[in-house]
């Protein structure tokens, strides 16, 4: 009774596990920052029709104008405002984000921490899985898939990232699991009966949320990236308004050569804020996870008084 006293009082519910998140990412300024530049792009993508009034795919104006007040970044070759496709851009660029992270996170939480735990013929199955998949150039792989599922819209872009993207992930999480399993919360939760699943949901994936989090930024950053990457290159739907497809108009209409570089640099300098609004913050819960990592704090010397 009394060892499993002391367990219940180490192990912290997941709502005290994120409260205490939020409150080391307050005393953060990496998180900081992250935060309130990511709190600008998903106010953006809720509200893209706020800031800007246009019609994103509407060819209404005259081409190759400059900047003003009712153009604030010009407009394209075919007469489209830059800004009303940067601002409703940014909605399709935080849904691949947000929805393949978060898929990817999810798959390689089961995959990782169920094989860590359950061990034997599971381990030995899923690790397979997960060697055949890090061995496999991704980007690549990636361009393969994509070139089969040409001019797929953003649900393809996701599956096609969730289903390549999880399995370093999975790794890390596999190694954290392996140091959990001979804990003393965990016995306790096998001696009380608890199944299996109940103690990877309830007792192991609690204790492992800054690591989770700090997965999830890196899954979503590197989605985007992919995401960007591959319709930069055509195999997206061109037809879709994303930052993406900005760039892959402005490379075929040669923006830059023709006097229209914001039609390219915009996106591109998006691109760039969100992927360091995302590192920012894995940075800031590396150093929440790891005390060994976070900045060491020199506090003045307290002068005695001088003796009369």
């Amino acid at each position: 009774m009394a060892l499993q006293a002391t367990i219940e009082t180490r192990r912290l519910p997941t709502s005290q596990a994120l409260a205490r998140i939020g409150r080391a990412v307050r005393s953060n300024r990496k998180a900081t920052a992250g935060t309130a530049l990511l709190a600008i792009f998903i106010l953006v993508s809720l509200f893209p029709g706020v800031i800007a009034h246009d019609n994103p795919t509407l060819d209404a104006y005259a081409p190759h104008l400059g900047l003003s007040s009712a153009h604030l970044l010009g407009t394209t070759a075919y007469g489209q405002d830059i800004w009303a496709q940067l601002a409703w851009g940014t909605r399709n660029v935080m849904i691949i984000a947000f929805t393949a992270g978060l898929a990817t996170t999810a798959i390689a939480v089961l995959v990782g921490i169920a094989a860590a735990y359950l061990g034997g013929l599971w381990d030995a199955s899923l690790n397979v899985l997960t060697d055949v998949l890090l061995v496999i150039p991704l980007f690549p792989l990636l361009i393969v898939i994509a070139g089969y599922a040409h001019g797929g819209g953003t649900l393809v872009l996701i599956v096609v990232i969730t289903a390549t993207s999880w399995s370093y992930t999975a790794r890390q999480l596999r190694s954290q699991a392996l140091t959990l399993r001979g804990r003393d919360f965990l016995e306790a939760a096998r001696v009380r009966g608890e199944r299996k699943l109940y103690i990877i949901v309830v007792e192991v994936i609690p204790t492992m949320t800054s690591l989770i989090v700090a997965s999830f930024l890196t899954n979503a950053l590197y989605a985007v990236l992919f995401a960007s990457s591959l319709q930069f290159i055509g195999l997206g739907d061109p037809n879709t308004v994303s930052w993406g497809t900005m760039l892959y108009w402005a490379q075929n209409n040669a923006a830059l050569q023709t006097g229209q570089p914001l039609w390219a640099l915009a996106p591109g300098a998006c691109i760039a804020a969100l992927g360091a609004a995302f590192a920012l913050l894995n940075y800031a819960f590396d150093e929440i996870g790891n005390p060994a990592l976070r900045p060491v704090r020199v506090r003045p010397l307290k002068r005695g008084k001088p003796r009369a």
